[in-house]
């Protein structure tokens, strides 16, 4: 029996459910394929593709860019409406459209504004088969307004009372994102006690002292315009009661001191929501929070439940120290009763949230395209649901269908229009609008009416391969209308398909659950309608499986061994398999240890690191089979260290059996020397009485003892065996009986290496080949006789016979012609055996096609992927080198004028239809093309392809300085980065100060605007260095960052009498303002110039203390001064001086004026300078022992001493 696939065969069972998925489909709701060669006689109404969200939020910095995309055939046209009248945009010269696209581009950038372009816009895309229409649009600028200035007065409250500080941020377009934070730019910490709520206003269940500030700050971020508005700055001071004293109480008034009575502990309150009960209501999909903050002392702890249910687990989430109940994806069952719990350990308050969920109107069931024949009856479905319920209308062609032309083919019954005996003229796009109070749905869907016998889109004979006893699946996608039926035969007899083997699917799919080897075949896939049939055949070929027959088995090798796996693979032999080798399950350390010979695996020195899991894997085009063995390392046994030494060389050697092309060669072995012999290398070469002078080299296992040596040639001969290369020669005399002399009538050698190769030009044909050497020719007269024929001609051998060459050129050759070669040996005697025969070609010319359906898949921002088809085999008139892609960036989308067009060149080996496009420059605009290269050259250009880059990172700002630095604040000023890689989003500025010790302070972040240069960064602190990172960002992310650093001026009131510092403009200004005393050389300096002052003072000191031979009476008569006593001769003792450096009375003998002053000439000597030196002594009567011991005659004072007292003092006060 025949099986047939109609329109409404069922699917699957349940058991074949995931291929139902994915094979399983309607035919009779499925569009017109766009297949190219479908589409060039076959007509279709517009389908919209793409177009702008509903609500059109856009930066009013930028063009304003209102997409819609369409497809049909013939290709649709596209027109606007603007709230709801025709936009006409030739008559605006800031509107332009699109080639090919309905795509609107406002170009305000140059001029214009935003707001201007307010409204509500529609795209109706048009061809003769109807028109389909686009959501309405809404454009609306963002907004970022300005704070309002308001006068906040300071907060004074005592500890542990509650608080809210109000944000009230101005309503912007999209709404802000509220934070808090300090001057400072740190985010106020939060907590249990401290929180941000929904609203933005900052909740303090209780107030501590450390609350105390005078910057909480409300932020409002506008991030479609990238901008940061600040609200006034709020101070709260909190005091305890023992500091309020009757004075402070008095002056202060009721609204800056919240409470009279004392705080105390007491039970939670909430702050928001109020009451004990609130209503909320979302919308079906959004996130549904719930919020409740209390105040209490201590500080409450909130809790969640749901009363007449439970929370869904895996959509329920707590923000905000679970303050904050959300719910994703919220749906109709989540409405109820909401209730959160505020405890302390003085109490427990409730409060209850009823959620009410509606919804937007959604989904059921969306109209589908419907292809129909003349005559066929269908249907339109459009069933949405929502809440409240949505109300339906339908459109045709974008006009309301009750004010259309009539069309009696179609009948509206509520969410269904019903078609019956449709005609040609019943073709057009109907458009079902649902909407209900919040929101809309506007789905468009045609109907298509077709006259069109079957048609097979899967390719012909297309060859199917699967391995045995695994599901095969035969393709068979079909269009057609009326709808056709579809039936598979097997065999060219037509053999009916059983239905109990095969499956057969709606999409014309044939399924053989477990296909066998008697399943090859010839399978025939047949569609009919009442137009015609269509048959499309596909082969299917069952390959066996592959198998691993010898798995690696588990090993244990000494650390420093060497181990060894096997993996031997049987597959089917028409299937290449090819053997990988992982350890660990990750591919094999690139080390020269691993060697992977075949199915094999060697690990030598094996370590410690070597252990571990050993997977061999093998892969065919099909299937892949795997199998895994274990390495254990362990530690080495030791063993005593055997004495080798070389082995002794073979004796004996003798020659016998002479025979006409061998000779027999034997010998006697040496002693192997406790290393037993591996290999025998023997040499032997004609004899051509240079000594040692060997040509050939067998090597032979260690157990043999004779060698037959065979085809040895007609000349003498020496030879000898060795052992490692330890050989024994004996020259073979020409006179002796030893010398041997063999004749042969033919070779038994040919010419090997014989190609035929080209040299360029387009009539040349070049054979060459390895000639043979003098023992090969085995005889005089060596020639060779060369033939050659076209290969795919009838043309008979040509020859020529040619000597002492290994080239002969065939000249007059066709253009790369394959030819038949074959060169053979011959000499006096005869010819040499008949050789191969072999293919060369003549010369190549350049290709005469270039590469076509060039395609470019853009990766990343750096890479492309280029893909091409190859040129046929013919057209390449050559042998194909590989293809060579140039590629050129025209201009970066973001420079305004082009540059210097520097191609570049890449080649691909072989015949390879892809390749990679690397180290592209971001955000720019490329063009490529390929050729393809045999030996003589290149052949044509493909046309060119253009793409564009998407964004990057941009590269570091070219430059930063700070300039104009004040008390307080700093000047930034940069360039641009030199390669921004797209649009710039913004700057961000991050700024650090830096104490005396170089520690790093708080870190500030600054979010500046793209189109800004110039920066004032104000109320900084005074005399302080600051360290600043600035980076540029795009769409892709942030750019390198640059750094500098700058010092603030000083305060001249607290830096009185120290000039200013010089703050002259740039970098250089800047970086110099170094505090001079934290620096490591200055300290250094200082502390030598000290210790330099130090060793003088020391020096001065010392010298003053040294006083010079000074006669008392010589001195005495000197000064002459009458207010002194003479001395007493007769005791030998003398009236006391005093210092005038300390003023004192003379204890004896002395007459001290009434102002009790002494006149420095008269009065600064001390007894000292009657010393000798460090030799004067005083007796046990204080008298002076020295100058009367017998020296009567006057000794000179050394030159450079003073007389004066050597006081400290006079020493420093003297020093300059």
């Amino acid at each position: 029996m025949q099986i047939k696939i109609m329109p409404k065969k069922k699917c699957l069972s349940a058991g074949r459910g995931p291929l139902i998925v994915f094979l399983c489909q309607m035919i009779s709701a499925v569009e017109v394929p766009l297949d190219p060669k479908l589409l060039e006689d076959l007509v279709q109404p517009p389908t919209i593709t793409q177009q702008s969200p509903k609500d059109y939020i856009i930066d009013p910095r930028e063009n304003i860019v209102i997409q819609c995309e369409a497809k049909g055939k013939p290709p649709p046209s596209f027109s606007w409406t603007r709230n709801g009248t025709h936009f006409d945009i030739d008559k605006d010269p800031l509107v332009t459209m699109n080639p090919g696209s309905g795509t609107l581009v406002i170009n305000i950038m140059s001029e214009g504004k935003a707001e201007t372009y307010e409204g509500v816009y529609q795209c109706t895309a048009r061809n003769e088969r109807g028109a389909a229409i686009s959501n309405n649009i809404v454009i609306r600028p963002s907004r970022s307004p300005l704070w309002t200035k308001e006068k906040l007065e300071p907060m004074i409250l005592r500890n542990g009372q509650p608080l809210v500080l109000p944000c009230r941020p101005p309503i912007g377009l999209p709404p802000p994102i509220i934070f808090w934070m300090d001057n400072s730019f740190q985010r106020l910490p939060q907590s249990e006690r401290v929180s941000q709520g929904l609203n933005g206003d900052l909740y303090f269940s209780n107030v501590l002292p450390e609350d105390t500030r005078e910057d909480y700050i409300c932020y409002a971020r506008f991030n479609h315009t990238q901008t940061i508005q600040q609200k006034q700055p709020i101070s709260v001071k909190v005091i305890s009661v023992d500091e309020l004293n009757d004075t402070i109480a008095a002056n202060l008034s009721d609204t800056e001191f919240y409470s009279a009575k004392p705080s105390r502990e007491r039970p939670p309150t909430f702050l928001t929501p109020e009451g004990n009960a609130s209503h909320k209501e979302e919308l079906r999909g959004n996130v549904l929070s719930l919020e409740c903050i209390a105040e209490g002392l201590p500080t409450p702890i909130i809790h969640w439940i749901k009363e007449d249910g439970t929370l869904p687990i895996n959509r329920t989430f707590y923000k905000n120290f679970r303050k904050t109940l959300q719910i994703i994806h919220v749906s109709e069952a989540d409405s109820g009763k909401y209730q959160c719990i505020a405890k302390n350990a003085l109490g427990v308050i409730h409060h209850t949230i009823s959620v009410t969920v509606k919804a937007a109107p959604y989904w059921i069931m969306a109209p589908r395209n419907l292809v129909l024949s003349p005559g066929e009856d269908g249907s339109l479905i459009c069933r949405p649901n929502g809440n409240p319920k949505p109300k339906i209308s339908w459109l045709t062609n974008g006009v309301p269908i009750e004010i259309a032309s009539d069309d009696p083919s179609r009948k509206i019954d509520g969410d269904t229009i019903i078609f019956s005996n449709v005609q040609e003229r019943s073709s057009a796009v109907y458009q079902c609008n649902a909407s209900n109070e919040y929101g809309y749905l506007l789905a468009n869907a045609f109907v298509n009416v077709l006259a069109e016998p079957p048609r097979i889109l899967t390719p012909a004979n297309t060859l199917y391969q699967v391995i045995a006893n695994r599901p095969a699946l035969l393709d068979c996608a079909f269009f057609g209308s009326p709808l056709p039926t579809v039936e598979w035969f097997k065999g060219a007899k037509g053999s009916a398909l059983r239905e109990d083997i095969y499956v057969l699917h709606e999409n014309g799919t044939l399924e053989i659950p477990v296909a066998q080897k008697d399943s090859t075949g010839t399978y025939t896939c047949v569609a009919r309608n009442k137009l015609g049939v269509a048959k499309n055949e596909a082969r299917l070929e069952i390959k066996d499986p592959t198998r691993i027959i010898k798995q690696p088995e588990y090993a244990v090798v000494q650390r420093g061994g060497t181990v060894s796996f096997e993996c031997k693979v049987k597959h089917d032999h028409t299937l290449i398999p090819t053997i990988m080798w992982l350890k660990d399950n990750r591919e094999l350390p690139d080390d020269r240890r691993f060697t992977v010979d075949k199915d094999h695996l060697e690990v030598a020195d094996v370590g410690d690191d070597d252990g571990g899991t050993y997977t061999c894997v093998a892969n065919t085009t099909l299937d892949n089979v795997s199998a895994s063995a274990v390495l254990s390392v362990v530690a080495p046994t030791p063993t005593p260290a055997p004495i080798y030494d070389v082995p002794n060389p073979p004796f004996d050697l003798e020659l016998t059996n002479h025979l006409n092309k061998s000779v027999q060669l034997s010998w006697t072995p040496g002693d192997d020397n406790n290393s037993p012999i591996t290999i025998l290398d023997i040499h032997f070469a004609h004899y051509s009485g240079i000594k040692g002078s060997w040509r050939h080299k067998i090597k032979l296992c260690a157990l043999s003892e004779s060698l037959q040596i065979k085809s040895v040639s007609h000349t003498s001969f020496l030879y000898g065996v060795c052992f490692f290369m330890l050989c024994l020669e004996r020259k073979v005399s020409s006179s002796s009986k030893d010398e041997y002399l063999w004749q042969f009538p033919t070779f038994d050698k040919i010419p090997t290496t014989v190609e035929g190769t080209r040299i360029g030009t387009l009539i040349i044909l070049v054979i060459t080949w390895k000639p043979l050497n003098g023992f090969e020719s085995n005889g005089p007269g060596l020639q060779y006789k060369v033939s050659w024929r076209q290969k795919d001609g009838d043309d008979e051998w040509t020859s020529v016979v040619v000597a002492n060459v290994s080239k002969y050129i065939v000249s007059g050759t066709p253009t790369f012609v394959p030819y038949l070669i074959k060169v053979q040996a011959l000499n006096d005697v005869g010819f040499a055996p008949e050789p191969a025969v072999v293919m060369g070609h003549s010369g190549e010319d350049l290709p005469m096609v270039a590469p076509g359906n060039v395609r470019v898949n853009v990766v990343n921002s750096t890479l492309a992927e280029v893909h091409w088809d190859p040129v046929p085999l013919k057209s390449i008139r050559g042998h194909l080198q590989g293809y060579r892609i140039y590629y050129w960036k025209a201009q970066s989308l973001s420079e305004r004028s082009k540059r210097h067009i520097e191609k570049k060149i890449l080649t691909f080996q072989g015949s390879k239809t892809h390749g990679m496009l690397p180290g592209l420059e971001p955000f720019s605009h490329y063009t490529v093309n390929v050729r393809v290269v045999n030996g003589k050259g290149e052949g044509p250009a493909s046309p060119d392809r253009v793409f564009n880059t998407p964004e990057g990172v941009p590269s570091a700002p070219s430059s930063l300085k700070v300039v104009n630095p004040t008390l307080d604040s700093l000047t930034l000023e940069w360039d641009p980065p030199s390669h921004p890689n797209g649009i710039l989003t913004e700057y961000t500025l991050k700024y650090q100060p830096i104490n005396s010790t170089h520690e790093l302070g708080p870190l500030v972040d600054l979010k500046i605007p793209a189109n800004k240069t110039r920066w004032i960064l104000k109320n900084l602190n005074f005399s302080t260095r600051y360290k600043f990172y600035f980076y540029a960002q795009t769409s892709a992310g942030s750019g390198s960052q640059i750094t500098e650093e700058a010092v603030t001026t000083v305060d001249e009131g607290k830096m009185a009498g120290i000039p200013p510092p010089d703050v002259g403009a740039g970098k250089a200004m800047a970086s110099r303002q170094v505090d001079i005393a934290t620096q490591g050389w200055f300290i250094g300096l200082m502390c030598a110039v000290a210790l330099l002052i130090l060793i003088l003072l020391i020096v001065c000191f010392i010298r003053r203390n040294k006083g010079g031979k000074y006669p008392v009476k010589e001195k005495e008569d000197a000064h002459a001064d009458p207010e002194i006593q003479p001395m007493k001769e007769d005791d030998g003792t003398f009236g006391e001086y005093s210092d005038a450096e300390d003023h004192k009375p003379l204890k004896k003998g002395s007459r001290t004026p009434s102002d009790r002053t002494v006149k420095k000439e008269d009065s600064d000597d001390s007894l000292v300078d009657y010393g000798e030196g460090v030799n004067g002594q005083f007796n046990e009567d204080g008298s002076f022992i020295g100058q009367y011991s017998g020296k009567k005659e006057k000794e000179p004072a050394e030159g450079n001493e003073s007389s004066e007292a050597p006081s400290p003092v006079n020493a420093m006060n003297s020093f300059v």
